[in-house]
């Protein structure tokens, strides 16, 4: 979807379309975006930039908050649509989704045309618009689906797909971050054709397993099927103080609050066993830690006890950020131990 979040308002609220305009982040110095349309992004504004920091570049920057719930209404009716054409879905957020039409009938299986035609359920039937990228691999169509945005496809046939990679910047792999492309950059490996004149022996011997997947990246070749059945692995809840928490005292009774907002949270998992209870800390100057312990149920003493082992990380600093989490075993583990006891 194009700015997702940002679409809906403007499409809900018409006078926000002819200005700039921020999702998610509080007007105060701690707030983070979470989308923007195309016109604040004009001014170099994008998603999980701070707040103060986006309207110090954009002064006419309006931020409104979002509503997570109804996004997720509008998330089910674009699925509904992908749901005419395929049921191989496999979603990446709210706002995205991989889809595999290969035996799709519509449009004599043409994927290039159900691009367009859901494309056009969503512009017609939900006033939004989407972008597509259409290739035989999801590597490849996830690249392509950033290439004519907003409202725009762009496809890669099999046969392309060699040339397209050819001169394809690393830094636009997805998985390979800014801390990645400076590493291969100061090795002089700009572009996937830099990769493979390298050779996949020494792109291993460098980079280890990075460069082996770097190596099959830069020829195009990417086997995995999509993936439609997620096992949620973990619930979490944190938040991130207007003021630093500089007592211990201070945090505790934060803690009580996230507790009960974690507490609802589980209520959809009562079937899941726990394994793992997690405090995380983000202190003054942005480092952050994680501790976890061994648990069975949400207990609220263990809490106690790990937050101020947790604290101690910080050398005196207060914190900015407050998380908890509960982490589940692997319900085939579970039942592989189960049958064993029966022997």
């Amino acid at each position: 979807m194009d700015c997702f979040y940002a679409a809906v308002e403007m499409r809900d609220d018409p006078s926000l379309r002819d200005i700039p305009l921020a999702v998610g982040g509080s007007a105060d110095r701690r707030g983070v975006i979470s989308t923007c349309n195309y016109i604040a992004r004009e001014y170099g504004v994008h998603s999980a930039m701070a707040t103060a920091y986006a309207k110090r570049l954009c002064p006419d920057l309006k931020v409104i908050p979002g509503r997570m719930s109804y996004y997720q209404e509008v998330s089910r009716q674009i699925r509904e649509i992908f749901q005419r054409y395929t049921e191989i879905i496999e979603p990446l957020s709210l706002d995205e989704a991989f889809l595999d039409v290969t035996d799709a009938e519509h449009h004599e299986g043409s994927a290039t045309l159900i691009a367009e035609a859901i494309r056009d359920a969503i512009r017609e039937e939900l006033q939004l618009t989407a972008s597509a990228g259409i290739a035989p691999n999801k590597f490849i169509a996830k690249i392509c689906s950033d290439e004519n945005k907003p409202d725009g496809q762009y496809v890669v046939t099999p046969d392309e797909v060699e040339a397209f990679c050819r001169d394809l910047p690393l830094k636009k792999i997805p998985g390979v971050g800014k801390v990645t492309v400076k590493r291969l950059g100061d090795q002089g490996l700009q572009t996937c054709n830099d990769i493979r004149e390298l050779g996949e022996q020494e792109c291993v011997r460098r980079f280890g397993s990075l460069g082996a997947l770097l190596f099959k990246r830069s020829q195009g070749i990417d086997n995995r099927e999509l993936t439609t059945n997620w096992v949620r692995k973990s619930v979490s809840v944190e938040r991130t103080f207007p003021e630093d928490i500089n007592d211990i005292d201070g945090a505790v009774s934060a803690m009580s609050d996230l507790l009960g907002e974690l507490q609802r949270r589980l209520e959809k998992h009562a079937d899941r066993h726990i394994r793992n209870l997690q405090v995380k800390l983000k202190f003054a100057d942005f480092n952050q830690t994680t501790i976890e312990r061994r648990a069975i149920s949400l207990d609220e003493n263990l809490f106690q006890e790990l937050l101020p082992l947790a604290w101690e990380r910080g050398n005196g600093q207060g914190i900015r950020l407050l998380g908890l989490g509960v982490s589940f075993r692997d319900e085939n583990k579970i039942a592989a131990e189960s049958q064993l006891k029966l022997f």
